[in-house]
């Protein structure tokens, strides 16, 4: 069962590299990463997407080499930890209100809050709180602030429900199928986790752009 470590625990484990969180924690390790990165501000710099798509990888077995993973218990540890971790920070965002986000020093934290308000007003609660999945950062402030906001549980818990879902199971089985249809993929693991890395940043990337180019129009206008 994949429920033991995948490898020997190495002397220290890099809490920054999806590999060696795996090979120390295996499929535990996951629904604790998910949990941290999505429940609790201390996680925002945890390597969710790479993470995903990294245990996908290792759950795809080839003709010469086994898998080290199991892809059932891969999504639902997967699953569980998101899932469970974004309703944690709702409710941790409920009962603290705004101060929760207001006494943070990250700079991080305090951009991730910006373009998650920035969210839920250009595209409304549902939307935001789905693609906000998407967004490193983003997606770990944006559940205490749905909570301090007051967004309505049952509205909050649908979405992130769906949302967390779609992400989580879509980065999983996408690593999956690659690693299924590539030959030794794991030998050009590095440059395609930096380019999922770079990819989940477009959405903030754009948002940002927009919100600056709006507060120079509004600057230009009399």
């Amino acid at each position: 069962m994949a429920l033991s470590v995948i490898a020997a625990a190495p002397l220290a484990v890099n809490l920054l590299d999806a590999r060696s969180l795996l090979a120390t924690f295996g499929v535990l390790g996951i629904a604790v990463v998910m949990f941290a990165e999505t429940g609790l501000l201390v996680g925002f710099f945890l390597p969710g997407d790479s993470l995903l798509f990294t245990a996908g990888l290792l759950c795809a077995g080839t003709a010469d080499r086994a898998a080290t993973l199991s892809l059932p218990w891969v999504l639902v540890a997967a699953a569980t930890g998101a899932l469970a971790g974004a309703q944690c920070g709702y409710l941790i965002g409920r009962r603290a209100g705004g101060a929760v986000l207001a006494r943070s020093r990250s700079e991080r934290l305090r951009a991730g809050a910006e373009r998650a308000e920035a969210l839920l007003r250009r595209y409304g609660h549902a939307r935001a709180i789905v693609l906000a999945r998407f967004v490193p950062v983003v997606r770990t402030v944006l559940n205490p602030l749905a909570g301090a906001l007051n967004i309505p549980a049952r509205v909050f818990t649908v979405w992130q429900l769906a949302g967390g879902l779609v992400w989580t199971a879509g980065l999983v089985l996408a690593g999956y199928a690659l690693g299924s249809s590539v030959p030794d993929v794991d030998r050009y693991l590095l440059p395609i986790v930096a380019l999922i890395v770079a990819v989940s940043l477009v959405p903030l990337a754009v948002e940002l752009l927009r919100s600056r180019r709006a507060a120079a129009h509004r600057n230009e206008t009399p």
